[in-house]
């Protein structure tokens, strides 16, 4: 089945090329929205298809307020920095103005090197190395609403402030699961706490994570950190669970979406907490944007901050498209970011914002618990709130080196 699906996506992601060749008005600028993303690995719930569908919807809401041709396309860069940077090199060389969503720290920091050298833009949803905002920062790229830095000032911070002040880490052993992890060691050494111990892992090749919550459990930690996501989170907190690691020890998932509590249940996940930007019964602005996002979406699956910020990005850069007019927008990349920032943001997503000059989205972070069975009224009635943390407290310093134009 697997070999099945990676064909017919690698069929469509070369398809995805074909109406870049299409007639259109002569005389009229067209614009071309790639969403690069995980359509068959790990990460596939917590982004692809609904983040394609977050982005189409976006283009579909601005599509009338615009003077120019709107397409957006897709493909699956199967979580790989080489075959990611392949298609966006190609996508740009042939007319391709924006690569959206990119999913996994690795990729999406070859993507951002890309997009800078062709002047293209780069609108991350959903990689959370807070790097792409720091040392590789680039006024090409755009961060919507979350990175590691405030995951580990959120959720870790939280467990401190609780009281569990030493800590063991498994950790992917990549871009995204290193930042997570040295970012919520400074938050844990800061407050006093100590570190136990890391084991790294190979990634996405592990499974079976036996003999490091064994490792864990040993080391006398009063926090297992699990410095991963997809897939790699859901496979721990099961283990975990199996081996009774949560009755002796607080489990900390220091990235989770709303797709790892439905998958594995409340009755494993019930009571424990995670950071995200968005919720989809928040408020009636995010229950009105799932109401339509999931209108003619076939899959169970529900939106998180991952495919609110596709929605979310790809709406406000189509508003600085019509600031600009469609031909000044098809010039330079750089200049729509430059206006992006310029411009406050608001949307059912997220509701107001901004865009800071090294390209990071401003929005609060939101500390949720998971609901447990006889909390829960509903499939995806999951989380309850716990505490909201405005931007200025989860947003990391402005690197002066990432302080782009503005305008």
């Amino acid at each position: 089945m697997t070999s099945t699906r990676r064909t017919l996506i690698g069929g469509a992601a070369a398809l995805s090329l074909a109406p870049m060749t299409r007639v259109r008005a002569q005389g009229r600028t067209k614009l071309t929205i790639g969403v690069l993303t995980d359509l068959s690995g790990t990460y596939r719930d917590n982004t692809g298809p609904l983040s394609v569908a977050a982005t189409r919807l976006a283009a579909e809401e601005m599509r009338p307020h615009l003077d120019c041709d709107l397409e957006v396309i897709s493909a699956d860069h199967q979580n790989k920095p080489d075959v990611a940077a392949s298609i966006a090199r190609q996508w740009f060389d042939s007319g391709v103005d924006v690569a959206a969503d990119v999913p996994t720290s690795s990729v999406a920091l070859a993507v951002a090197q890309v997009a800078r050298d062709k002047d293209k833009l780069m609108l991350n949803a959903s990689a959370a190395a807070s790097a792409l905002t720091e040392d590789q920062c680039s006024p090409n790229t755009v961060v919507w609403s979350f990175d590691t830095y405030e995951n580990a000032v959120s959720t870790g911070g939280s467990m401190m402030a609780q009281g569990f002040k030493s800590w063991f880490f498994i950790t992917a052993n990549y871009a995204f699961g290193q930042s997570l992890e040295d970012l919520t060691s400074a938050v844990v050494k800061k407050g006093g706490g100590e570190i136990k111990g890391v084991v790294r892992y190979p990634s996405p090749d592990t499974t079976d994570f036996s003999s490091y919550l064994a490792q864990a459990q040993a080391s006398g930690a009063t926090v297992v950190g699990f410095a991963n996501a997809g897939l790699d989170t859901e496979n721990c907190i099961k283990q975990a669970a199996e081996f009774g690691l949560n009755k002796t020890m607080k489990l900390a998932p220091l990235l989770m979406f709303i797709q790892n509590p439905h998958s594995l249940g409340t009755q494993i996940c019930g009571g424990l907490t995670t950071t995200e930007t968005f919720y989809w019964d928040m408020n009636d602005r995010t229950r009105a944007f799932t109401k339509r996002l999931l209108a003619n979406f076939k899959e169970n699956n529900y939106p998180n901050q991952a495919h609110a910020s596709s929605y979310s990005s790809t709406l406000h850069y189509l508003k600085a498209v019509r600031a600009m007019g469609g031909a000044a927008a098809k010039k330079s990349g750089r200049a729509v970011v430059a206006k992006m920032k310029a411009l406050p943001t608001d949307d059912d997503a997220f509701g107001p914002g901004a865009v800071r000059a090294d390209g990071r989205g401003a929005f609060p972070a939101y500390l949720f618990e998971v609901k447990t069975p006889a909390e829960s009224k509903s499939e995806w009635d999951l989380y309850k709130l716990l505490r909201t943390t405005p931007a200025s407290e989860v947003l990391h310093p402005l690197n002066p080196k990432c302080n782009f134009p503005v305008g």
